[in-house]
């Protein structure tokens, strides 16, 4: 194979790798490893998403408000475009009552963590007595 055939077969490889990444890049919803938590749920810029298991008790609706939310911002996407790893019928969106819209995965309202600073961090990870978690996909039971 001749030097110029090598080299234009180098630009589609390193061509279609670039739209590969780019398109992941665009996921609103995504799924990530960690080498502890396993997989788990993030956003568009690989921040963990976790949810709530006091929430369970108010049938899909959010409990975090005020200070709460503060530190456990809720998550907002639309529209949600996920890999084909994830369904989008798993998704949809709720109405806080402070009117601000947030997204739920199986009925679990999300969040983010103020305690993380960069894309992969899991600082919130069983916080505040246990009740806050990343996201497994495939273990996450639906709510209602």
């Amino acid at each position: 194979m001749s030097r110029s055939h090598k080299l234009v077969l180098l630009f589609l490889a390193v061509s279609i790798l670039s739209i590969s990444a780019q398109a992941e890049s665009n996921y609103t919803v995504n799924v990530t490893a960690d080498k502890f938590l396993g997989n788990h749920l993030v956003n568009q810029s690989g921040f963990a998403l976790y949810y709530f298991s006091d929430d369970g008790s108010a049938n899909g609706a959010s409990i975090c408000y005020d200070d709460c939310a503060a530190k456990w911002p809720p998550f907002y996407a639309q529209p949600i475009t996920v890999p084909d790893s994830l369904r989008p019928v798993d998704f949809a969106t709720i109405t806080r009552t402070d009117g601000s819209l947030q997204t739920t995965f199986k009925g679990w309202p999300l969040y983010l963590s103020s305690r993380d600073e960069a894309a992969g961090d899991v600082f919130g990870n069983g916080q505040e007595d246990n009740r806050w978690h990343v996201i497994d996909p495939q273990e996450q039971p639906q709510l209602f």
